[in-house]
């Protein structure tokens, strides 16, 4: 076989246009015989180091590379008439000077040269030309698309120039793909390199592996140009020739090229790269001259310990010292000390902090230096989870900050470390399983009815790929068989599946760097902002501080709550305050957790009912548990809490690890503490456990199963380990204990994260009990963007029994604020009113006093960014309400009142002054005689001002004839998929409200759908009307019209929830009849009666998934629709007035009937 190496080579990672899966690439280069290749993605080095490990795993040389693009002027010049085209040029890291060459090439070409694609020029290229092999490119290289355009001598001049810049690393690239234009240049290539001397090199634009990918790749580029693979007009390849092409394949195109083969061996020689994966590139952190870092670390950390035990601990002073001294041997103290320091510059700048976050927790450095505030002593919390010596790594800690002031401390940090040392961090959109189905069905062209249906089929569920779908799914695997385009679609599907998208930034890394960040990593721009183009992974493996910085909305509230209840009480703050007020906890333990943090879903509320939290460790043990797989512990935690007689351990000393969850294994750390206390591990070594059992490496989990059953002894007869046996604890229990853990491991939660994130939810609740007025109004102000949040909570409020008055152009500011025990409505939530007008409206109350009305608040407003569009917006929010003319008069007036105002400040202006230096006042003018605005209109007008109705809500009387038939509540809907949630994908409901929104849409067949907007007091949701449905019930679907529709739920990936009816009606005031099975008879037993359309339906699964939460004595009954039986199930309730109301919202009103009397 002739021997050859791949030159030009396109990974997944020429997003939507490379179909080469870097995790096979390399092994089919080795199977073709090839002993080297290369990558070379358009403009971007996404993949070079996943590519580089899949080669080394492969056997064969990684050559790193870029095909970059180049600007036909300056890469400055950006005019659309001269720099819109951009030229091709690949380039080949020689070593490791050349890398870092490439990594400036390729950053620059973003940050400088960016227009349309990020483009290098010559200036660069001669700045960065050592250590690189240059390759003349495809037709779209310069030099091609000279030859192309019949200028020979321009081609020529451009070769000579690249030849001079790059010596006897230029050459000149030859491909054949049985394209016209290759074969028409290709004598030129080969001419133009005799005259300039200039080495040739054959190459295969490879943009997918084998050539019957050829059809997938197509499919991949009309994803990407939203087009399909029948579009004539798309710019698809012509031929199937750009695969990964043997030796000898090549040789039959080139062989009669001197050289152009065994220069791919002479390149393939020269180029000779390692990256080194490990070592640390952590920046240093200035001290102050004449201390040390690891001093002064010490010397901070003494003085938080002094804050944090002022009586002196001697637990936590041993833990102190251990902890410093593992933090200077594994040389991260410059990373404490820059953590510390931007944690005290947004504290001592008014910027809130979170409590800690994911296990920095559970160390008393991290507690002493401000970083956490949560004891890791009294909760048990380890140091080894976090930073274990036994296992170096890059300690991470993720810092929660206020989300409005998140970007004030990323911006400390680039002015203290330098703009180019510090960059945000890439992440990839990848086609998962559903996604990838619905691309391609576009891409295929098939219906988009058919696709969704497909889609829908693929389970919903974490870590779902097609594969998988394929196995649980008999519909899926049926519709295959049945049908041989659904087939083409989950095939082709299958082909992309994972591969990336699109890039984008990650909501909260940022990476420091000690020297400039494109001296470690090549970098892209979005939005003026710096960003690595690899993603967090590979950062950490190159050994470069990543950090998360988290901006949430919840500390935000709270310091917002905390300023306003300061006006009354100074000195106010929930930092310090113990977690112990048994009123907190009763609170939640009746669910009354709407705006709490973690705790408000409606899953999590029947979590709380059936769990009565009684203190602090029962809230860290609803956060750790309320997640997919756990959530299966939460009856036998709730049964071993409420009945501790029923509490078992298989051995005695698990006792006083299991005490505090009842017996049950919730959290990592109770593994690590097991395996130490049983069987004698290190902390270090049982964190290594830990994560072997989290990640199921069945290997090492067998090898650790011996060592915790038999203990480890050295080849001396040292015993490093004890193990179970030694310590008394037979071998059946040992092995018992250790399956345990196992089975729970991969689940288990972090302590750490979850007793943090459980004190900012107890600081939330306690807000909202002792100061609900403060509170409700941070809340409100916090979920500005979010119009169906503001409904939601103002309706809460009024539960509440707080009033929430309406905006007033005096009282308001731009937040919602606490007025003499109500809660009075923001400007800024006003639409048309920004926050300069805001902050110019209320300088001005404040040095000339309130406004008397519309007229005088005009004209002291002329001239400062005061537009009609504003005024208008605050008439009809209600905010000149009280002054004297009512709306419908000032909404007639407001316009010639400012035309007015404007002119007569443009006569002062202007000079046009009386004889007495007065300004021409107008006439005076009479508001007009009109009666104010019908309700209906008022709310109309409030609704487009505000977004929501303030005056009432249309459809108020309307709720009984809601409930009546059955409705839930629309939030329900768009909660629907989530854990905990009433509603699933596919799942009937009945949902009542009024249409503020419609739109037409006209189908590939000619007919018509619409799309609707429907509304009720918890939110509004889309509903997609297909055109039989829409012919049936046209007249109903009109904006403004109130109707209950029946309809299905439908749930897809990174979009909202939709409603897709299927029945439609007019809701009038009072109750309409309601469809509903007949109540048992009274005589029947008591119990829980429901109906269900049959034994295996979704609603059933549903309604015992809420019911098993609540395990009690009260039995449990079902209708079967389908076959009319009535079936008593396995399981029984308690808390039975909670559970009714919870299966009314799910399988309607009418049923679900508990019927009272002794439980039999």
């Amino acid at each position: 076989m002739r021997q050859f190496v791949h030159l030009h080579v396109h990974s997944e990672y020429s997003l939507l246009d490379g179909a080469c899966r870097i995790d096979r690439l390399p092994q089919a280069a080795a199977d073709a015989g090839q002993s080297a290749i290369a990558i070379t993605d358009h403009g971007v080095m996404y993949g070079v180091i996943d590519f580089y490990k899949a080669c080394k795993k492969a056997g064969v040389k990684p050559i790193i590379g870029c095909e970059v693009y180049t600007a036909p002027r300056s890469r400055l010049d950006k005019t659309r008439e001269r720099d819109a085209r951009s030229g091709h040029l690949v380039l080949l890291c020689k070593n490791e000077t050349g890398y870092k060459n490439l990594m400036k090439i390729v950053s620059d070409a973003f940050t400088e040269g960016f227009y349309g694609k990020p483009r290098t020029d010559l200036s660069v290229l001669k700045e960065h030309a050592e250590g690189l092999v240059c390759l003349s490119a495809c037709l779209a290289g310069d030099v091609p698309s000279a030859l192309l355009a019949g200028d020979y001598e321009g081609a020529k001049a451009i070769a000579k120039e690249y030849k001079e810049l790059f010596k006897e690393d230029y050459y000149i690239e030859l491909q054949d793909h049985g394209l016209a234009e290759q074969r028409a240049i290709l004598g030129k290539l080969v001419q133009l390199a005799g005259e300039l001397d200039i080495p040739l090199v054959a190459t295969n634009d490879i943009h997918y592996i084998a050539k019957e990918d050829a059809e997938a790749q197509k499919v991949l580029m009309a994803v990407q140009m939203a087009k399909t693979v029948d579009d004539e007009t798309a710019m698809f390849f012509e031929t199937e020739e750009f695969y990964l092409k043997t030796g000898d394949e090549m040789e039959a195109l080139f062989g009669s090229y001197r050289g152009a083969l065994e220069n791919t061996l002479v390149i393939a020689d020269k180029c000779s790269l390692d990256f080194e994966f490990g070592a640390h590139h952590l920046p240093r952190f200035e001290v102050p001259k004449g201390k040390t870092p690891a001093g002064l670390l010490k010397e901070k950390a003494l003085a938080g310990y002094a804050h944090r035990w002022p009586k002196g601990n001697e637990e936590a002073a041993g833990r102190l010292d251990f902890e410093l001294a593992v933090i200077e041997s594994m040389g991260f103290t410059d990373y404490f000390l820059i953590v510390e320091d931007f944690i005290s510059y947004a504290k001592n700048n008014g910027i809130a902090v979170g409590p800690g976050r994911g296990s920095a927790a559970g160390s008393v450095v991290s507690y002493c230096l401000g970083i956490t505030d949560i004891d890791p002593l009294k909760y048990g919390l380890i140091f080894e989870r976090f930073l274990n010596p036994e296992r170096i790594s890059m300690p991470d800690i993720d810092i929660d900050f206020c989300y409005e002031r998140r970007g004030e401390v990323i911006d400390y940090v680039s002015r203290k470390y330098g703009r180019d040392h510090v960059a945000q961090i890439v992440t990839f959109g990848t086609m998962k399983a559903r996604a990838a189905i619905r691309d391609v069905g576009r891409a295929l062209g098939i219906p988009y009815g058919e696709v969704d249906v497909v889609a829908k089929l693929v389970p919903n569920e974490l870590g779902m790929t097609l594969e998988k779908a394929l196995s649980v799914s008999p519909s899926l695997r049926e519709a295959c068989a049945a049908n041989p385009t659904i087939a083409r679609l989950i095939d082709m599907a299958g082909r992309l599946e994972d591969m990336p998208r699109h890039s984008s930034i990650h909501a909260a890394g940022i990476i420091i760097t000690r020297d400039p960040v494109d001296c470690y990593v090549p970098l892209q721009k979005a939005d003026e902002l710096l960003v690595t183009q690899y993603p967090m992974g590979t950062l950490e493996e190159l050994g470069l501080l990543k950090m998360d910085f988290l901006g949430l909305r919840t500390l935000t509230l709270i310091q917002k709550a905390e300023e306003m209840i300061q006006v009354h009480t100074p000195g106010f703050t929930m930092d310090g305050m113990p977690p112990d007020d048994p009123k907190v906890y009763e609170m939640l333990a009746k669910a009354d957790t709407a705006g709490v943090f973690q705790f408000e879903s409606g899953g999590m509320r029947q979590v709380l009912i059936g769990m009565e939290p009684r203190c602090f460790e029962d809230i860290v043990a609803a956060v750790a548990l309320f997640r997919p797989g756990p959530m299966d512990s939460i009856p036998r935690y709730t049964d071993n809490k409420k009945h501790p007689e029923r509490i078992t351990y298989k051995s005695p000393l698990l006792e006083d690890i299991l005490d505090v969850t009842y017996g049950c294994i919730i959290y990592q750390e109770q593994v690590m503490a097991i395996v130490r206390k049983l069987a004698g591990f290190s902390l270090g070594r049982a964190d290594l456990v830990r994560r072997a059992m989290s990640k199921k490496k069945h290997s090492v989990m067998e090898q650790e199963r011996k060592n915790f059953i038999h203990g480890i002894t050295a080849p001396d007869g040292t015993v490093e380990v004890e193990g179970c046996i030694r310590r008394g604890i037979p071998e059946r229990i040992a092995s018992d204990i250790f399956d345990e853990m196992a089975s729970f491991a991969s689940y288990a939660f972090n302590k750490s994260h979850a007793a943090a994130y459980a004190l900012v939810a107890y600081r939330t609740a306690y807000l909202k009990l002792y100061y609900p007025a403060e509170f409700m109004a941070s809340l409100l102000t916090t979920v500005l963007d979010s119009t169906d949040k503001v409904a939601e909570y103002i309706g809460e409020a009024g539960k509440m029994g707080l009033t929430v008055l309406p905006p007033s152009i005096n009282k308001s500011l731009a937040g919602f604020t606490v007025e003499k025990g109500a809660i009075r409505f923001g400007l800024v939530a006003i639409k048309n009113i920004g926050y300069h007008v805001i902050e110019s409206v209320i300088a001005e109350r404040k040095d000339a006093g309130p406004f008397e009305n519309l007229r005088q608040f005009i004209e002291r407003m002329e001239g400062r960014d005061l537009n009609k569009k504003t005024v208008f917006s605050l008439i009809c929010a209600g905010a000149f309400d009280g002054m004297g003319p009512n709306r419908a008069q000032m909404l007639q007036m407001y316009e010639l009142l400012m035309d007015e105002a404007a002119g007569s400040r443009q006569s002062n202006v202007e000079g046009q002054l009386n004889l007495f230096g007065t300004t021409t006042a107008a006439l005076p003018r009479r508001w007009p005689d009109v009666p104010e605005l019908a309700l209906r209109d008022l709310l109309a007008y409030e609704k487009e001002a505000t977004g929501l109705y303030l005056s009432g809500h249309p459809l108020s009387e309307y709720a009984p004839a809601i409930r009546a038939a059955g409705g839930i509540a629309v939030r329900e809907v768009q909660r629907a998929g989530t854990v905990g949630s009433l509603c699933q994908d596919g799942q009937y409901v009945t949902v009542g409200g009024v249409v503020t929104a419609r739109r037409l849409k006209t189908t590939k067949s000619n007919t018509q759908m619409a799309f609707i907007t429907l509304e009720d007091m918890t939110g509004s949701v889309d509903c997609i009307v297909f055109a039989s449905v829409l012919q049936k019930y046209d007249e109903l679907l009109k904006k403004d019209c109130v109707i209950g529709v029946r309809g299905r739920v439908s749930v897809k990936e990174e979009e909202d929830v939709t409603l897709v009816p299927s029945e439609v009606w007019v809701l009038e005031v009072g109750s309409p009849q309601a469809k509903s099975c007949p109540a048992p008879k009274k005589t029947a037993p008591a119990g829980l009666y429901l109906k269900v359309p049959g034994e295996n339906c979704r609603e059933l699964a549903q309604a015992e998934r809420i019911m098993r939460i609540f395990n009690g004595m009260t039995p449990v009954y079902a209708r079967l629709c389908d076959t009319g039986a009535m079936v008593k199930l396995s399981l029984r309730i308690a808390e039975e007035k909670y559970v009714e109301a919870q299966l009314k919202a799910l399988l309607g009103e009418d049923n679900v009937v508990l019927l009272g009397g002794s439980p039999t």
